[in-house]
C-alpha cells in the first residue's frame, strides 16, 4: 500500500464544494480518525496478541519445566507458589522469581512472535 499517496490525499484533503477556502469538519475528523485506526492496528493489537501469549505461556509453568528469565537466569522449576516460583539455577542454588519474570520456557516449540496458532 504505498503510505506516501495516502499521505499526501490526507494531507491536501479539503472541501472541494466549498467556496471559502475553509475546511469542512470531516476533512478534518477523516484523516484522525484515519490515522487512529492505523495507530491501533500498527500498535495496539499487536501488543495485546504479546500479552495474551505471555499470560498464556505463564499460566501453563509447571514444576520440572526449564524457563529462561527476562533477566536471563537459566533454571529448572521446583515449586510453584501463588505467584512465585522457586528456580533451581544449578549448583544447589534456588532462586525465588515471580512468575511474570519467565520469558520463555525452553524446548517449547512455540515462540513469541509465532502466528501458526
Amino acid at each position: 500500500m504505498p503510505y506516501n499517496a495516502i499521505l499526501a490525499w490526507l494531507l491536501f484533503a479539503t472541501d472541494e464544494a466549498g467556496d471559502d477556502g475553509g475546511g469542512s469538519l470531516l476533512g478534518l475528523l477523516l484523516p484522525l480518525a484515519i490515522f487512529g485506526g492505523l495507530f491501533y492496528v500498527a500498535l495496539i493489537l499487536p501488543q495485546r496478541k504479546r500479552q495474551k501469549h505471555m499470560q498464556q505461556l505463564r499460566d501453563s509453568i509447571e514444576v520440572g519445566d526449564q524457563i529462561r528469565t527476562i533477566g536471563g537466569i537459566l533454571g529448572r522449576v521446583t515449586r510453584l507458589e501463588d505467584d512465585e516460583a522457586i528456580i533451581d539455577v544449578g549448583g544447589g542454588t534456588k532462586l525465588t522469581i515471580t512468575v511474570r519474570a519467565v520469558a520463555e520456557k525452553l524446548g517449547d516449540t512455540t515462540k513469541l512472535g509465532d502466528t501458526t496458532e
